[in-house]
Parts: C-alpha cells; sequence; structure tokens
C-alpha cells in the first residue's frame, strides 16, 4: 500500500487528573459531540543516537492499537502545522522499513535508527460535529507513559484538539475553554519532545547582529539555504511538484555565494563544496529539465496547425522525455542515497556551525559594495564576450556565461538586502531581467539539440520530420528574439552601487 500524507494542526494542552473536560458542543459551529471513543495506543520512536531528528523537531514512530496503526513521519511545516507521512505496518516490528528511512534520510544520513522512547497512550476521542454529522475536530484525553529507553517511566494527562474538517476558529474557540476548564498550555511541542526533555540537542537558527560583519552576512543566506536543502530532500523523495527545481535553486544560491564571498570565506574550502554543490545539482539536472521541456512541447506541438502535424510528434516527443525524466530522477534519487551527499550535507552543517572566515572580514556595509561591485564586472566581460563572439555557436555558449554571472549577481544582491534594503533589491532585480531572458535564449538552445536529434531518428525509420524542422525553426525564433531582446535592453541597465 503506498504512502498517504496529511496535513496535521492540532494544539496541546497539559491538564491535571482532577481536571474535567467541559461541554464540547457549546463550542461555535459545533452541532453535536459523538459517542467517545477509547483506544490503548503504542508508539515507539526512532531516531539516531545524536537525535538528529528531534533536534530538527521531526518525528518517526511505529504505532499500533488505534484506527491508523503504521508508521508515522512528522515534518514541521509552519507553526502550529505539521506534514504527516502515513507507511503502512509491514512486516518489520523493530527495524524501520527502508521507505520510511528514505523519508528523513537528510538528517539521519547513515547513522543507524535506534528505538529512543515507548509512549502507551489511552486515549478518549471525542468527535466534534457539524449539522451534517461530519467531523470538525477531535479532542483526545490522554493519559500518557513515557518510557526513554533505559529510562523510568514518567506519566502525565493532556489534552489535544486536532483540526479535520473545521477551521482555525474552532481550535482557538476550543483553546479558550479548554483553558478555562484548567488546563494550561502543553510544556512541549509534542509528547516525545516532553519525555527527551533536555536530552534534545538545541539547534538555534543563527540571527544577524546589529551590525554585521560580512561574514555574519555569508552565514545568514548560506543557512538558509542549507536549510532549503533540508525541506526539499523530503519533497524530491516524494515526488512533490516543483521540488527538484526548488532543490536546485538551493544549491545553485550557496554555490553562488560561496564565490561572492571568497574574500571572507576560506577559498580552498569554500570550492570544494562548490565542486559537490555542482554534482549534486548536475545529478538532480536531467530530470528537471525534462521536465521543463515536456510542459514546454506539449503547449508548442497544440499550438501548430494541424494539417501541419506530420506523425506522431507530441507523443514521440512526450515519450522521449518521459524516459529521461524517469531516467534522470532515478539517478537523483540514487544521489541522495549516496555516501557522497550524506558526506556533503556533513560538510554544510560544520559550514554554517563554523564557517572557515579569512582575516579578510570586515563591516558588511562597507564591504559587501566591493564584492557586489566585483560580480557586476564579471557580468560585463561576460556580455563583452558575447559581443564578440565570431560565430552563432560561441555567441550563444557566451551568452549561457552572462546567464550564469547575472545569476550569481542576483543571489549575491539579495544576500546584501539586510545591510544596502532597496539599493540591493533594485539590483537583484535587475540582474533578474538579463537570467530570464537569456534563460529563454538558453531553453530555445537546448530544445533546438532536441528536436534536431529525434528528426535524425524520425529520418531513419522512414517517417517524416517536417513537423520536427518546423518546431526547430520556431525555436530558433524564440532563440533570436531573446538574444535581440536582451541586447536591447542591456545598455538601459545600470548595474552599480
Amino acid at each position: 500500500m503506498a504512502p498517504t500524507e496529511q496535513l496535521e494542526i492540532e494544539t496541546k494542552y497539559d491538564v491535571d487528573d482532577s481536571v474535567i473536560l467541559p461541554a464540547l458542543h457549546e463550542l461555535p459551529g459545533v452541532a453535536s459531540v459523538a459517542q467517545p471513543v477509547e483506544l490503548d495506543l503504542e508508539a515507539v520512536y526512532y531516531d539516531t543516537a545524536d537525535l538528529d531528528l528531534a533536534a530538527h523537531k521531526v518525528t518517526l514512530r511505529r504505532r499500533t492499537g488505534g484506527e491508523d496503526d503504521g508508521w508515522h513521519v512528522k515534518l514541521p511545516v509552519s507553526s502550529g502545522e505539521r506534514l504527516e507521512v502515513h507507511h503502512p505496518l509491514g512486516r518489520s516490528t523493530r527495524s524501520v522499513p527502508i521507505a520510511v528511512v528514505r523519508t528523513v534520510r537528510v538528517h539521519v544520513r547513515d547513522h543507524p535508527l535506534l528505538p529512543v522512547v515507548t509512549l502507551n497512550t489511552r486515549r478518549i476521542v471525542h468527535r466534534l460535529l457539524d449539522a451534517d454529522g461530519g467531523v470538525l475536530a477531535e479532542v483526545a484525553d490522554d493519559q500518557v507513559t513515557a518510557t526513554v529507553t533505559g529510562g523510568e517511566p514518567e506519566s502525565w494527562r493532556e489534552w489535544e484538539v486536532e483540526l479535520v474538517g473545521g477551521d482555525s476558529a474552532l481550535l482557538s474557540d476550543a483553546g479558550d475553554l479548554l483553558l478555562r476548564a484548567g488546563a494550561r498550555p502543553a510544556s512541549g511541542p509534542s509528547k516525545l519532545a516532553r519525555a527527551l526533555g533536555d536530552r534534545v540537542p538545541g539547534y538555534d537558527p543563527f540571527e544577524l547582529p546589529k551590525k554585521p560583519l560580512t561574514s555574519d552576512l555569508f552565514r545568514a543566506y548560506a543557512g538558509a539555504q542549507v536549510q532549503a536543502i533540508r525541506d526539499r530532500d523530503p519533497e524530491v523523495r516524494r515526488d512533490v511538484p516543483d521540488s527538484i527545481h526548488k532543490f536546485r535553486v538551493a544549491t545553485r544560491r550557496l554555490r553562488s555565494a560561496l564565490a561572492t564571498y571568497r574574500p571572507v570565506v576560506d577559498r580552498a574550502a569554500g570550492d570544494e563544496l562548490r565542486a559537490e554543490l555542482k554534482w549534486l545539482a548536475g545529478e538532480l539536472g536531467a530530470a528537471r529539465d525534462a521536465e521543463v521541456q515536456r510542459e514546454h512541447f506539449a503547449a508548442e506541438v497544440a499550438e501548430q496547425p494541424v494539417e501541419l502535424v506530420i506523425g506522431r510528434v507530441a507523443g514521440r516527443i512526450d515519450d522521449h522525455l518521459r524516459g529521461v525524466y524517469r531516467d534522470g530522477r532515478a539517478a537523483a534519487l540514487a544521489a541522495l542515497e549516496s555516501p557522497r551527499y550524506f558526506r556533503l550535507l556533513d560538510a554544510l552543517d560544520d559550514l554554517i556551525a563554523k564557517p572557515p572566515i579569512t582575516g579578510d572580514d570586515r563591516k558588511a556595509r562597507k564591504q559587501i559594495g566591493d564584492l557586489l561591485t566585483h560580480d557586476c564586472k564579471r557580468m560585463r566581460k561576460a556580455v563583452r564576450r558575447s559581443q564578440q563572439a565570431e560565430t552563432v555557436a560561441e555567441q550563444d555558449h557566451e551568452l549561457h556565461e552572462v546567464r550564469k554571472s547575472a545569476k550569481r549577481l542576483r543571489y549575491a544582491a539579495e544576500s546584501a538586502v539586510p545591510v544596502l534594503a532597496d539599493e540591493a533589491t533594485e539590483l537583484a532585480a535587475r540582474a533578474e531581467q538579463v537570467q530570464e531572458i537569456l534563460g529563454e535564449h538558453q531553453d530555445s538552445v537546448v530544445s533546438r539539440e532536441l528536436l534536431h536529434r529525434l528528426a535524425l531518428e524520425v529520418y531513419a525509420e522512414g517517417g517524416n520530420p517536417f513537423t520536427y524542422g518546423r518546431l526547430h525553426a520556431t525555436e530558433e525564433v524564440r532563440g533570436n528574439t531573446s538574444r535581440e531582446a536582451f541586447y536591447e535592453l542591456w545598455p538601459t541597465l545600470e548595474f552599480h552601487l
């Protein structure tokens, strides 16, 4: 059975044994309360020896005795919300199934998962219903006994309100009612966190000081990209739409920052990380490029006059790109399961915890302008090379280099916003203009290469490649138009601080 997902929105409250649950049917919008259901639940929580999951507010448990027996992984989404991924129990009663491990691999890597806490809960569930009998929310009255592996049992009582079909107002109203009845806001975000207490290592996010050094800007920006990698990794594994793109953008932003901030970040260490990030982005690239091209060609073929589409053009292009995507995704997932990737994640943790800062680290307001000016000059040089190119192929290559330089400048400007504010925002916007126009150009170059290859295959098989040639011409026009648009735009853009 395939895993399922649901967004969990709930609040928890500590409560003494003597407190009585109030009349829930009096809550606004609640028509009635179903007969209580009593459950005896057992949940065994797994983590690494260093509690890496708990440190990142991720939980993994094997639960039995309820209506949702199985392996549950809960991933933080936002304040008060978690994504719960539910896998079937399977046959394993001790080791965590590999499909479940992969969901949390970005945190545990190749470290073994061990039982860390067992929770036994006597739960009484009160379902709050609307006028049609639909479930708005569930209020659980839990008697909990938690046993940390190797420790003594600890017991407590708590109330839990989970939204099902209601809205946030009901969650707030229920909270007010329970607090008036004698409950207290929960002492921890989860039963597991309460059971583990101060055993959980802290990972406090880095905050910029009021007068940051240049290295502080780097650490804040790089830290955001490392967190994005952690967030996107589970999504890529679950094939969430656009997740590969977001993952690659995070790696590119981080690579760019390591280059821009070379005056303050040790170059040897930074370049080693850049090489590994480039490898990772490359492993993700084939699937992402095929994803984009499938969408583009589906629309482009559909726009052609019916009488000019000779043969199974759309189907052949889509079949080819689906195969590329399938193989590319398999390669990407293999990379995410490799020791090389795990060691990269370890290195990124070290980078944020203790950046390899050089001696040329000054007040950001005085130094960051020089770094941005350097990236501006780098882009101008790339533009001059494109203008001096002697062949179309050389110019296509150089314009691709201009686009990469524009991305680097854009990301550098974004990192400088905390210091330069609107000035950096405007610089990033101008660089993004260049990036987008030349993105169209590069896409047309790649599309032409694909169409040429498919046309030759069709011709070799005795088919008619006419439509592929027509599409190729359309892509050539697209490329020429974007090239001309760039050279027209370029003199109007100001790249200075």
